[in-house]
């Protein structure tokens, strides 16, 4: 497993230069199929989710926070090459400014850089609107995940032994955090992004 930095409030990476003709910017409902085949590419590999198969559009549009949604295009032919987006935790005030986030990369947009764009993209977004903890689970197995995570500046919090059932056979779940150190507890600040 990779070395994941333990300092709350870890210091953010370099910002990484994303492939040539690479283009982040807004999920919108025009990117639904392409985000969603994406989404169920990462299923079928069997180390991304619990899940079995992608929600459809509704669904997956009514979980996510709008403001926290983002697509990494091809600047040559406009194709969707991977998305990041977060869901809120809680619906409890207290916790408005923790999210849980998943990042999905094309298997044939992988070593472009593109995941590390997005979760960049995905800090600088949720930084902004005073959000103070980015949170994931991942698969102790997905190694590719763990390191794109560290490199991001998340640390790794503790792992859900046996938590559930995938196919027949319990999985545990790294669960990972993101500590922002330049958002502190905007005291009744009320998050939103609708």
């Amino acid at each position: 497993m990779a070395d994941v930095p333990s300092a709350h409030g870890a210091a953010r990476a370099a910002e990484p230069a994303p492939s040539p003709g690479l283009r982040i910017g807004m999920m919108l409902a025009e990117h639904a199929a392409e985000v969603l085949a994406i989404h169920q590419a990462g299923i079928d590999e069997g180390n991304a989710t619990f899940e079995t198969e992608a929600p459809r559009w509704p669904a997956f549009d009514a979980a996510r926070l709008t403001a926290h949604r983002m697509v990494a295009v091809d600047g040559h032919d406009g194709r969707v090459l991977g998305w990041v987006a977060v869901s809120p935790v809680s619906s409890r005030r207290v916790y408005e400014g923790v999210v849980e986030h998943s990042v999905y990369v094309d298997p044939r947009a992988r070593g472009r850089g593109v995941g590390r764009a997005l979760l960049h993209a995905l800090i600088a977004s949720t930084e902004a609107a005073g959000i103070w903890t980015v949170q994931s689970g991942i698969f102790p197995e997905n190694t590719a995940s763990l390191r794109l995570h560290a490199h991001a500046g998340f640390r790794v919090i503790g792992t859900r032994e046996r938590v559930a059932r995938q196919h027949g056979v319990w999985r545990d779940v790294v669960l990972l955090e993101r500590r922002s150190s330049v958002v502190g507890r905007p005291l009744g600040r009320p998050l939103t992004d609708r």
